[in-house]
């Protein structure tokens, strides 16, 4: 087809005119297109940038739910945001390496991140294409670092610094991991790692404001967590038989369920900061709460264990209280005070001693051997469930 002047074709300027958001320009010196905007197309069967070369695209360059296998001709650089979510890239060579926003190649069928740019001032997001590996993976992102739902077993060549001046995060769950090292040591908000095949947390960042979630791995050890988390703490379906090395000072929720715990020993002391929080230590093998904190600001659920005792509960919750499904006896050593539910149902209570008195919720105390309501609460804000008492 004829070119004009500017050495394009008109099928290349008709292209050009059509999806870009501003108004571009050709640049004889270097032969590229240069956009002042954005310029981007969704949805469609183009499997090609029609031929056209971009040099410098001053705001987003996106090519979406496309038929794409490569990105030749794709901008050097580009002052927003860069996406080539969910086409059929099999590579990443021709990437713009400068990228001011995010960086998106989601849902693709990369086997490699060789050709992505090494700075990112946005997210970097990777997940749902057939990496084995992250060696190429840029090495400073502004934002979060989405690596999940791929083949990969390693993190080495993950990126050592991920977070600037806003809080960002770093998941690498649903994978193949066996070791966190190469993970990196500096998180600004969460860090997830569930969903892998993980049995020990070695090579885990030390500061994590976010929430912090390993579960769902083979975790036989809590050594090498960080110590601080500023949002919860997600340690639930794993191996654990111990809390020893467990953060000591969580701002969220701490769950720690479906294990094989025995004691609490260990357990964090300080759950939940300036907001609502929760301790979550269900389906366990748990015979005594010593060692639990005694302050939660959220829900308490130690259900499903082999509790006779409530010694060692926390005194204050300020939401539900679950000890449900247990060998409790006695209620002595429960809070006096619960900002929602108390639930001891299905245990082998033959007294309400020792139970809250003043509950913001329902009392559930059925399928008991309970003969009186004597010890029951004297200030329900729900309901008082309970069934016919057995004969004295």
């Amino acid at each position: 087809m004829k070119k004009n002047k500017n050495r394009l074709t008109k099928k290349q300027i008709e292209f050009l005119n059509r999806y870009t958001e501003g108004t571009w320009s050709y640049n004889p010196a270097t032969g590229l297109v240069d956009v002042e905007g954005d310029f981007g197309f969704a949805g469609t069967k183009r499997n090609s940038l029609s031929g056209v070369k971009f040099g410098k695209v001053s705001g987003d360059f996106y090519c979406v739910d496309t038929q794409l296998t490569s990105l030749a001709g794709a901008p050097k650089e580009v002052g927003g945001d860069f996406s080539c979510h969910n086409s059929k890239l099999t590579s990443l060579e021709g990437a713009p390496q400068v990228v001011g926003g995010f960086f998106v190649c989601g849902k693709n069928k990369l086997t490699s991140l060789a050709g992505a740019p090494q700075k990112v001032g946005g997210n970097f997001s990777c997940w749902g294409n057939k990496l084995t590996s992250l060696e190429g993976a840029p090495q400073v992102v502004g934002g979060w670092f989405y690596c999940s739902n791929n083949q990969i077993t390693s993190l080495e060549g993950a990126p050592q610094e991920v977070g600037g001046d806003f809080e960002c995060g770093f998941n690498c769950s649903f994978n193949n991991l066996t070791s966190l090292v190469g993970a990196p040591q500096k998180v600004g908000s969460s860090f997830e790692c569930q969903h892998n095949k993980l049995t020990s947390l070695e090579g885990v960042p030390q500061e994590v404001s976010g929430n912090f979630n390993c579960s769902d791995n083979q975790i036989t050890s809590l050594e090498g967590a960080p110590q601080e988390v500023g949002g919860s703490f997600k340690c639930s379906d794993n191996n654990l038989t111990s809390l020893a090395g467990a953060p000591q000072k969580v701002g969220g929720g701490f769950y720690c369920f479906r294990n094989n715990l025995t004691s609490l020993e260990g357990a964090p002391q300080e759950v939940g900061g300036g907001f609502k929080c929760g301790f979550n230590c269900a389906f366990n093998e748990i015979t005594s709460l010593e060692g639990a904190p005694q302050e939660v600001g959220g829900n308490f659920e130690c259900q499903h264990n082999k509790l006779t005792s409530l010694k060692g509960a926390p005194q204050k919750v300020g939401g539900h209280f679950g000890c449900f499904s247990n060998n409790l006896t006695s209620l002595k050593g429960a809070p006096q005070e619960v900002g929602g539910h108390f639930e001891c149902r299905d245990n082998k209570l033959i007294s309400l001693e020792g139970g809250p008195q003043k509950l913001a919720g329902d009392f559930d105390c059925r399928n008991n051997n309970l003969t009186s309501l004597a010890g029951a609460p004297q200030e329900v804000g729900g309901d008082l469930k309970y069934e016919y008492l057995q004969d004295s």
